[in-house]
């Protein structure tokens, strides 16, 4: 074994017996990212929502039920990313100096604040509009 990869590819096709791994083996196991993968396909998140319940050191275990209820297959499940973007980081900076209040609460506020309220806040604090449009991308 060489990644979570080879485990995944373990529980979707080969579905080799536990006995078979060796401790190395083992300890490239990672429950939580097995599950998080697994969770990717539609059609298994059922069974990751109960699975994920055992202890993550119940390594042998978790395998196990997931090489018997996960059907044969050889499909690749894309892996999900989130697609909201992160603001300027110096915007962040900016706002968090004007407000005093912290970065989680920042990305709250800009949820909230219009553009041109965040332009009449960055201008008032003597950035030149260049600057502005530069933090607002």
């Amino acid at each position: 074994m060489g990644s979570i990869f080879d485990w995944l590819k373990e529980i979707n096709t080969l579905k080799s017996h536990p006995d078979k791994f060796t401790t190395q083996d083992w300890d490239i196991w990672n429950s939580y990212m097995v599950h998080r993968f697994l969770s990717q396909n539609v059609n298994f998140i059922e069974i990751v929502n109960e699975v994920q319940l055992l202890p993550p050191t119940s390594k042998k275990q978790i395998y196990t039920i997931y090489r018997e209820f996960i059907p044969k297959n050889n499909k690749w499940s894309k892996y999900i990313k989130s697609s909201n973007k992160e603001p300027n980081k110096d915007l962040i900076l900016s706002l968090k100096e004007y407000f005093k209040v912290s970065t989680r609460e920042i990305k709250d506020y800009l949820k909230i604040l219009d553009k041109k309220e965040i332009q009449n806040i960055l201008s008032n604090q003597g950035l030149e509009e260049k600057e502005i449009k530069i933090l607002l991308k």
